[in-house]
């Protein structure tokens, strides 16, 4: 069990924190890989896919994200650890449900772009680049969103969009809205 807290926006003083922008990374040492590795373990324990170092009230440049294997599509689980995070080339676009730890019990459909590269440091500080696409891609453009103190209901594609759920099931709302739109 983890001993870090997420801030929500039920709070004002929380949402004041996830409002702001994160400072950049002077440097990743032993003691950021660390926080990471709890932040993981957070994001885990309250069933997240991903998680910025603002939502755990650290205003710095990076987070945490872990994307469940795909088996239908023959796709391995990703975790990323991504420390001053950047996109440097986004295509297309994507619409789709998102929620968020940090506004826990509700969904709304957001636009994104399809594919992006983003580039960063890994833990160990060293320069990483990925290529995703889809959800992934999705993942990883909402936490570096937090970055920037953006939350999801910012880029809501139609306010109507944005609908209550059982806290704790959001992820499941989201493939649930996401299978409904494919049929």
């Amino acid at each position: 069990m983890s001993d870090l807290e997420i801030l929500t926006v039920k709070d004002a003083q929380q949402l004041r924190v996830l409002r702001s922008r994160s400072r950049k990374v002077q440097g990743v040492t032993p003691k950021h890989a660390a926080f990471a590795q709890r932040m993981l373990e957070t994001m885990r324990d309250a069933v997240g896919v991903g998680l910025a170092a603002p939502q755990v009230g650290v205003l710095q440049r990076f987070f945490v994200a872990e994307i469940p294997a795909d088996e239908e599509d023959d796709q391995p689980a990703q975790t990323f650890i991504l420390f001053n995070p950047e996109i440097v080339k986004a295509q297309g676009e994507q619409i789709g449900y998102e929620g968020c730890l940090s506004i826990p019990g509700y969904i709304g459909e957001v636009a994104r772009r399809e594919r992006i590269t983003v580039k960063g440091l890994n833990e160990k500080g060293k320069p990483v680049r990925f290529k995703v696409e889809g959800y992934v891609a999705r993942v990883l453009q909402h936490e570096i969103d937090h970055l920037d103190g953006i939350l999801f209901t910012d880029k809501l594609t139609d306010p109507d969009t944005f609908q209550p759920v059982a806290v704790g099931q959001e992820e499941a709302a989201e493939l649930e809205a996401a299978m409904a739109e494919d049929r």
